[in-house]
C-alpha cells in the first residue's frame, strides 16, 4: 500500500475561494491521522465521505482555530453520534491538552466534564528531536508565527515515507531541515507578492527554492491574492478534495 494525502481542506482562515481550513488526511499501512484538523474539518470529512472514527492521530501545528478548531467537535461527535471505540492520540506543541480543554469549554461549555468511552490521549513534541508515537515519527520545528498558538513547523515519518509541512509561518533558518529530501513538502504560499507577518508568500518560496530541496512540493492557505495567481505558478498547488499518491 502506498502513503496518500487528501487535501480535505487546504484554504486560509477565511474561507478564501470556498475552501475549507487546514486539514491534511494521510493514508498509510495500518494508520491515517491527520496533518491539522481545522474549524470546518468535520464538513470537509463529511463531503468527501471520510469517517472520522477512521482517523487513529491528529498531528498539530499550532492553535489558531483555523488549524486546530475542528478538534473539540470530532471529540464530542465521537462521544455522542458517531459512538468511536478506537483510541484517538492527539499530537501537538506545548500545552496541547490544556489549550484544547479551554477552546472546547470556550466552543461548547461544558464538554470537559464529559469522559469518553475510547482512549483519547495527548501528547506533546518538543523541538528538534524526534518523538515516535507508534508506527508514526513526528519532528517539530520552532516556526515564526503568532507566539501565543505555539507555532511549529512539522515533519513525519510514516512507512519510510516522509511529509512535512510549514504550518503557518514566516522564513526560518529551520526550514530547510522540513523540506529537504522530503516525499511531500507542503509549503504556505498566503500571498503572492503581499507581505504579511507571520507568513509565507510566494516571493519567498521563489527567493528560498534552491535551500529546500524536497522530492516534491505542494502549495497550500492561498489568500484570496494568491488564489488569482494560482494558475500561473511553476509549482502545484492544493485544492480541496486533491488526493496524491506519495
Amino acid at each position: 500500500m502506498s502513503v496518500t494525502v487528501t487535501f480535505a481542506g487546504c484554504g486560509d482562515a477565511f474561507g478564501s475561494g470556498g475552501r475549507f481550513n487546514t486539514c491534511f488526511v494521510v493514508d498509510a499501512p495500518n494508520l491515517r491521522f491527520a496533518i491539522d484538523f481545522g474549524a470546518t474539518s468535520l464538513v470537509a470529512l463529511n463531503q468527501l465521505g471520510i469517517d472520522h472514527n477512521t482517523i487513529d492521530a491528529i498531528v498539530l501545528t499550532h492553535f489558531h482555530g483555523d488549524h486546530c478548531g475542528g478538534v473539540p467537535f470530532l471529540i464530542l461527535d465521537a462521544m455522542l453520534a458517531a459512538k468511536r471505540t478506537t483510541p484517538l492520540t492527539i499530537i501537538g506543541p506545548r500545552d496541547t491538552q490544556a489549550r484544547l480543554t479551554t477552546m472546547a469549554d470556550a466552543l461548547l461549555p461544558g464538554m470537559s466534564g464529559m469522559n469518553p468511552k475510547f482512549d483519547l490521549c495527548y501528547r506533546d513534541t518538543g523541538f528538534l528531536q524526534p518523538s515516535s508515537f507508534g508506527p508514526l515519527t513526528v519532528t517539530s520545528y520552532p516556526a515564526e508565527h503568532t507566539d501565543a498558538t505555539n507555532p511549529a513547523s512539522v515533519r513525519v515519518e510514516i512507512a519510510g515515507t516522509v511529509i512535512s509541512y510549514t504550518g503557518d509561518t514566516g522564513w526560518t533558518k529551520h526550514l530547510p531541515a522540513v523540506a529537504r529530501d522530503a516525499d511531500l513538502f507542503i509549503c504556505e504560499s498566503y500571498h503572492y507578492s503581499k507581505p504579511v507577518r507571520f507568513h509565507l508568500n510566494y516571493c519567498d518560496i521563489r527567493q528560498y527554492r534552491d535551500q529546500l530541496r524536497p522530492k516534491r512540493m505542494i502549495l497550500t492557505h492561498f489568500s484570496r491574492e494568491m488564489l488569482t495567481f494560482a494558475d500561473a505558478v511553476g509549482e502545484e498547488c492544493a485544492h480541496d478534495g486533491l488526493v496524491m499518491a506519495i
